[in-house]
């Protein structure tokens, strides 16, 4: 059945930011500065990892995937954004909000599990350091992607297809900057009980089960530490865990943030000011804390700067 028979609806305000109309000028070149650091900073680290062959290893393998995700998951939102702030406009097509949905959802969702793929191969690298080459092969790291990628097209589909059942016939305001979809449930005049029944249980299985599966491996770890303290095997783990875990710690902070500790009077405030933080901020320091603490990417960004340099020379 087409979108246009389900709803009366052919296009939807985003009400924005929370900021006033002189500001704005200030936060686009902001925004714009933030989402062009985050695409320039994440396809660097993509191409270190491809051009640099101390770097072809399964940390790095799911690492470059975490980066190509992270510029897609911006690039669902940044640049319509950028361009309603620009022009003033608030609309976006319905065609255009529902793919927004769909996209945002899916790369979502792939960054939840490629983090849990990162943190069974650290995991794997500090409790069974003599058996890693033979668990972490090729095989497996293509397969913990593909099924990555299968569980969150899966996922955004079905959320995607409830949605576009859905009926759109009174206030066509979103109150957010993006086609969110509790925001997009909110306006719908159907019955959206087996929406939230579908969110609650495919959640689990995105976003709750992944980080119980984090925690767990990150308790493995700290286990085996403490089994055998030392201050060369703490420096050890924290430097092959200290970045991974400051990336799930900023995505699942903000998740926690936003979903078990809603706030009563301004909460339409609070969801948006978080949202930025998981959209764009997020995303945009992933590349600055796998570089800046990680030795063999600096290393790695060293040797390019060194080759750079002496090609100028000759």
């Amino acid at each position: 059945m087409r979108w246009e028979n389900q709803s009366s609806v052919s296009e939807f305000l985003l009400l924005g930011l929370p900021i006033q109309p002189e500001q704005q000028r200030g936060f686009f070149c902001l925004f714009l500065g933030m989402y062009l650091t985050t695409v320039l900073g994440n396809l660097l680290i993509v191409l270190l990892i491809r051009l640099d062959s101390r770097l072809h290893t399964p940390m790095y393998f799911f690492l470059s995937h975490l980066a190509l995700t992270d510029v897609s998951f911006s690039s669902v939102i940044a640049p319509k954004m950028l361009m309603n702030m620009l022009t003033q406009s608030q609309s976006i097509s319905y065609a255009g909000c529902i793919s927004q949905v769909y996209f945002f959802l899916f790369y979502g969702d792939l960054d939840s599990f490629l983090l849990t793929s990162m943190a069974y191969d650290r995991y794997v690298a500090i409790c069974h350091p003599l058996h890693y080459t033979t668990i972490m092969s090729q095989s497996l790291c293509f397969l913990l992607v593909i099924v990555s990628w299968a569980l969150s097209c899966a996922s955004a589909l079905v959320h995607t297809l409830l949605l576009t059942h859905l009926s759109f016939c009174g206030d066509n305001t979103i109150l957010h900057f993006f086609c969110d979809l509790s925001a997009l449930l909110k306006l719908s005049s159907s019955d959206t009980t087996v929406n939230d029944l579908v969110i609650l249980t495919v959640g689990v299985v995105v976003i709750t089960l992944p980080f119980i599966c984090i925690l767990v491996s990150y308790g493995h770890i700290g286990a085996t530490i403490l089994r055998v303290p030392s201050a060369k095997g703490i420096c050890k783990a924290f430097s092959t865990c200290g970045s991974h875990l400051s990336v799930v710690s900023l995505y699942y902070g903000a998740i926690i943030g936003l979903y078990f500790f809603p706030s009563s009077s301004n909460s339409n405030d609070k969801d948006v000011i978080v949202a930025v933080l998981y959209t764009l901020v997020t995303p945009m320091l992933n590349p600055f804390i796998y570089s800046l603490r990680n030795r063999d990417m600096k290393g790695a960004l060293g040797n390019i700067f060194s080759k750079g340099a002496c090609s100028f020379t000759e």
